[in-house]
């Protein structure tokens, strides 16, 4: 909150001064549910717009009745009774008012469960009945938090996979599940309930996976739908369980690490830090956050980011949406101008890559990780893509081998928007920072290597120029050599 009735969600400043505010329908929907989720009561300064807040819950119950409008939705609905406890149990007290509207909430969720939807939908449902039962006494509060808590468990099984990693596999919303967990431990322990059996174990392997997935800067990885800014942070995810008492997890190790389950690889090797792609886009039943980016990577160079993948700044079925869940908006290879898996719509996917592994292996010298992926097999010539990187002696190659007929493939690198890009010789560009040279990269087997104006999309409502680099295989096969510049 910005304001008594102005908020600023998703990089866009709105107002919402009366009724019709809540439900305005020239606004994304993402926006309106952001609205209604409440979050602001707990946010770290929250306690200096009490006020504020305390006047926005009336407004909410007086403006927005049972049923009517997108508040009742499930899922902001679930994120708004969440937010309502846990703002109670920091030292503010709901009123009666409030107290009544919460319980009719509940009710009304308890009837509107998310079952088809399923995923990281169905584990918030379950949360919000979870605090909501531990905030209510009575039969019917017992009901709803027996009822969520059999879902949590049900859900953690199928959810989080063997590696610690969320099954959607977008590090974004497993960041938002593992803060998910801890709400529930510290609901639980708040209210002197016995801990969850598991519940502990799982919130710390999950932080483990998010620091394969991190940037040596803290920050996620932009695999399928992710940004900055929308779930808390690895070091504040740190913070939350230490307050909770839960054990210490490791921090980063030098080398390879894997995570089998999740398909992910990351390789900590100063001056790099690559992190690989040879994962399912999601669960075959539930790919809503997928992005055709199979064997694509990013790369971190002496502890910033250099090639990027260029994110998600909105939800709305456009082109621009279409356009951001491609294939060329990522760091691999596209076929015949095709996308690897059919993505269409805001959340649908029709036919899709498979990937898998074929080996890594390394120590502190050399490191190597190949996988492949069908993807391009609907095309109907044998079309595949193999990739390779491998770390040794201060350099990262990449090798791209597409066997079959083609009409064109071309392997594209986007990079980070500090970074510049410039011709130094035949099939080799210098990237740079603020005129400091970083890194040579040099193409073998590119027919035409281009340099174009792009764009990174590091949060919601956020749109940053970058540049792009496209290199046309002239036959089957592509390596990129990419080391310290000759001028750094």
């Amino acid at each position: 909150m910005v304001g008594p009735d102005r908020f600023r969600f998703l990089n866009v400043e709105m107002q919402c001064a009366d009724a019709a505010g809540w439900a305005d329908s020239g606004r994304p929907l993402l926006w309106t549910y952001h609205l209604h989720y409440f979050e602001d009561l707990n946010a770290v300064d929250a306690r200096s717009r009490r006020a504020w807040h305390e006047r926005l819950i009336e407004r909410w119950i007086e403006q927005n009745p049972p049923g009517k409008g997108p508040g009742w939705d499930p899922y902001p609905l679930s994120r708004r009774v969440a937010n309502w406890v846990k703002w109670s149990l920091r030292g503010n007290a709901l009123t009666r008012a409030a107290r009544d509207s919460l319980a009719v909430q509940l009710r009304w969720l308890a009837r509107r469960l998310e079952t088809h939807l399923q995923g990281n939908h169905l584990f918030v449902n379950a949360k919000a009945l979870v605090l909501g039962g531990l905030y209510f006494e009575g039969e019917e509060a017992r009901r709803w938090l027996q009822s969520g808590l059999s879902m949590m468990r049900r859900e953690i099984e199928e959810q989080i996979l063997p590696d610690g990693g969320h099954f959607e596999r977008s590090p974004m919303y497993h960041a938002s599940f593992i803060e998910d967990l801890l709400d529930l431990a510290a609901a639980l322990q708040s209210y002197g309930c016995d801990p969850e059996p598991g519940l502990d174990r799982h919130i710390v392997r999950m932080i483990e996976w998010l620091d394969v997935m991190s940037h040596p800067d803290g920050g996620i990885a932009f695999f399928n739908d992710a940004a900055l800014g929308v779930a808390p942070t690895l070091g504040q995810l740190r913070g939350l369980a230490s307050r909770l008492g839960l054990t210490s997890v490791p921090e980063r190790a030098v080398g390879l690490r894997q995570l089998p389950a999740s398909g992910y690889l990351s390789v900590d090797s100063p001056p790099f830090h690559l992190l690989c792609d040879v994962a399912p886009i999601g669960p075959d039943h539930l790919p809503a956050h997928a992005h055709a980016d199979t064997l694509s990577f990013e790369l971190s160079y002496a502890g910033r980011r250099l090639i990027v993948n260029s994110g998600t700044s909105q939800y709305g079925a456009d082109a621009e949406r279409q356009r951001q869940r491609g294939t060329a908006a990522h760091n691999t290879i596209v076929i015949d101008a095709q996308d690897s898996s059919e993505v269409w719509s805001a959340f649908r996917v029709a036919r899709r890559a498979r990937a898998r592994l074929l080996e890594a292996h390394g120590d502190r010298r050399a490191v190597v990780i190949s996988g492949e992926h069908d993807g391009y097999l609907r095309l109907g010539r044998r079309n595949t893509h193999r990739r390779t990187w491998r770390l040794e002696n201060g350099e990262l190659s990449i090798e791209d081998e597409v066997p079959g007929r083609v009409r064109s493939a071309v392997a594209y690198f986007h990079l980070h928007p500090e970074i510049s890009a410039r011709r130094v010789a035949d099939g080799v560009l210098r990237l740079s920072d603020g005129g400091r040279a970083l890194v040579d990269i040099r193409f073998e087997g590119a027919g035409r290597i281009e340099v174009a104006e792009s764009t990174w999309h590091p949060q919601f409502g956020r749109t940053l120029p970058n540049l792009r680099i496209a290199a046309s295989l002239s036959g089957p096969r592509l390596i990129t050599r990419i080391r310290r510049s000759e001028a750094a």
